[in-house]
């Protein structure tokens, strides 16, 4: 998983680049990769309308609702599970068999 810096982190990085360093010299500096700097720049666009693309609150929006749907999946599974270990267990006693 990526690590995270705050976002008082990334704009200092980007306010360095906007001054005229070079992203190697900033990333150097701050001891993070050129590469992330380049993808905050291209989201710092985004989000300010300058380039066209997802911008940062609906990404969070969506990473939030994938990980509300896993979650709803993993129970619904369990659920599932339980249903099909009640149905093996009140079968035999019961004499039907459990619906679909």
């Amino acid at each position: 998983m990526p690590r995270s810096y705050p976002p008082e982190f990334r704009r200092k990085a980007l306010d360095l680049v906007a001054s005229g360093r070079k992203v190697a010299e900033v990333a150097q500096l701050l001891g993070i990769s050129g590469q992330t700097i380049y993808v905050w720049r291209r989201q710092h666009l985004i989000d300010t309308g300058q380039l066209s693309g997802t911008n940062s609150s609906d990404l969070s929006e969506l990473a939030a609702a994938h990980k509300r749907i896993a979650q709803l999946e993993a129970e619904l599974a369990i659920h599932r599970r339980a249903a099909e270990l009640l149905g093996e267990v009140t079968s035999p006693k019961g004499g039907s068999t459990p619906s679909a």
